[in-house]
């Protein structure tokens, strides 16, 4: 590149060689500041002592006025988030916005640096919304671990409040809708998961029901699980971009999607958005502000969910339908009913169309995958179809080990039937659906079942495979093994789990056994146990969570 090229016409000599000096003295300048402390949109303890009081730094406290008012790093403005911010509610007027800006001294050109007590949202929030207003994301930081890491490394607070700044000349001429993610982009986002991704920063208690800010508990359909709070370290500064990238990626967050972080109003949310987006890189990142708020004030009273997949459990109504005769009848069914059950139970009564493949045929060939796909194409499985298992009474070990093997075996989809055909609540379900449990023998009609064999759903020894995080054993059955493996060992009976007609218990109780057990969110969970068909039930109920590395430690027979 030549000098030319950026001189100004008619610069003299000493302009030109001023103007090199300038831009070397910048570049410089760029790398002393990485050199101490100034990393990406993040900025250390030791960078803001050194240059809080450069003409270019505005410094604000984004933490709430009480808190800032009892103490705060020295020449700190104060931003009301609450107010600048609104939650979901409304957009402020332009006007309003700019007046809140200049009004803490906010001005083109200026390195704002914000903090609050760390670990928290209050600054992430602010960041977003000056981003969303356009003011230019190179001259926005964050000092990593706030007000607690500040005061952690003897730096000085006080209660004095600080002079009102110069009035700031930055106005709001156009927002950047490339931060902000629209309620029709989150409708969009739940139904089209290959390629698009919501980002829920609640906490499990929310996510999974136990708590709940509006009239329904749970979460947006489909919604990822990855808490604020998983961001931080224990001292409150952020994780680094290679474990930020790490987590994303065992959640299958991944750079090319379309990814939308969101809460209940759009203040947690700002967490991972500035994590994923200004720390990991990941360049198609919006937060939403309507968020959860937005969602259950729709007109047409949107879904909400407390399982992570309540799809892998199917009851009467469902299967009536999409599995009945009216279906069948058109050839239009894509179901085929596995029932797993012995023939001679089978015989006495079973759900009209099922198959009868007993759970003896899928307990023998755990290591025979060809024999199995024979047994399940002579009796009519159909591969491309949803499969669902039917046991006679919900999650049993046999339905879960069938529902295991078939995923294991390339299944395009795999349920349970959860109805149980020895309560005479369910029987007297099903015949008021014109779906009464029968005698009449099934047509079969013998298919090829055409294998696609997954990967990591099954270990055959305890050592095999690695995920991105360590292993963690789940002891399944009602007492730990003599012989377990070395290595973490939990232990979650698959009975804890279940009520007494054998379905999973509701999300929020299934997260306490959980978490009480010590099974960590960020693991490689294998269940094992003596009977193969114990870890398959605790696969599934943790798959029916949204866990997202399970596997069955299933030593061949």
């Amino acid at each position: 590149m030549k000098f030319k090229s950026w001189i100004p016409d008619g610069a003299c000599p000493r302009m030109i060689l001023s103007g090199a000096g300038m831009a070397v003295a910048f570049f410089l300048a760029q790398a002393s500041w990485a050199a101490e402390g100034l990393q990406g949109n993040l900025v250390s303890v030791k960078w803001l002592e050194k240059n809080r009081e450069a003409p270019d730094v505005l410094l604000i406290d984004a933490s709430p006025p009480p808190v800032h008012a009892k103490q705060h790093i020295p020449g700190a403005v104060s931003i009301d988030v609450f107010t600048l911010a609104s939650f979901g509610v409304r957009d402020l007027p332009m006007a309003t916005v700019d007046r809140i800006y200049q009004a803490a001294g906010i001005t083109p050109g200026k390195r704002i640096v914000m903090y609050d007590q760390g670990g928290t949202w209050f600054a992430t929030r602010l960041f977003f919304s000056l981003a969303y207003h356009g003011y230019p994301a190179k001259n926005l930081y964050i000092l990593d671990g706030g007000m607690a890491k500040w005061q952690a490394e003897g730096m000085p607070v006080t209660k004095d409040a600080t002079p009102a700044p110069k009035a700031g000349t930055f106005r709001v001429t156009k927002v950047n809708e490339a931060e902000r993610a629209r309620l029709p982009e989150l409708v969009a986002a739940s139904g089209e998961r290959p390629n698009k991704v919501l980002v829920d920063a609640l906490g499990p208690e929310y996510h999974y029901g136990a708590t709940a800010f509006f009239n329904k508990a749970g979460h947006i359909p489909q919604a990822v699980l990855l808490p604020s709070e998983d961001l931080f370290n224990a001292d409150k500064t952020f994780k680094s971009p290679e474990e930020i990238r790490r987590m994303l990626g065992y959640l299958s967050i991944r750079p090319e999607q379309e990814i939308h972080s969101h809460c209940g109003g759009g203040g947690t949310a700002s967490v991972p958005y500035f994590a994923m987006k200004y720390l990991a890189g990941y360049p198609n990142v919006k937060l939403s502000l309507e968020s959860q708020m937005g969602w259950l004030q729709d007109d047409r009273d949107l879904p909400f969910w407390t399982y992570a997949a309540p799809a892998m459990m199917r009851e009467t109504e469902w299967l009536s339908s999409w599995g009945g005769r009216n279906m069948r009848m058109y050839g239009v069914s894509r179901v085929s009913v596995v029932d797993v059950r012995p023939a001679g139970a089978y015989g006495q009564s079973h759900v009209p169309f099922a198959l009868n493949i007993p759970a003896d045929a899928f307990r023998s060939n755990v290591a025979n995958p060809a024999k199995l796909a024979e047994i399940l194409g002579a009796s009519g499985v159909d591969a491309s179809y949803e499969a669902v298992i039917v046991s006679g009474s919900g999650l049993t070990k046999e339905a879960a080990l069938a529902y295991v093997m078939l995923e294991k075996m390339g299944q395009k989809k795999v349920s349970v039937f959860m109805d149980s055909l020895e309560s005479v609540d369910s029987l007297d379900k099903m015949a008021r659906k014109g779906f009464a449990v029968t005698q009449d023998p099934t047509k079969v009609t013998p298919v090829a079942y055409l294998v696609n064999a997954r990967n990591g759903i099954t270990l055959a020894e305890a050592n095999g495979a690695g995920g991105a995080y360590p292993k963690v054993f789940i002891a399944s059955g009602a007492s730990v093994p003599a012989v377990a493996p070395a290595g973490t060992v939990v232990h979650v009976p698959y009975t804890q789990l279940l009520k007494a007609d054998g379905t999973p218990k509701e999300a929020k109780d299934l997260w306490a056994i959980l978490s009480k057990a010590g099974v960590p969110r960020y693991a490689e969970l294998v269940a094992f146990s003596d009977d193969p068909g114990e870890a398959a039930a605790n696969y599934f109920v943790l798959k029916l969570m949204g866990y997202p590395d399970i596997k069955v430690l299933m030593a061949p027979s």
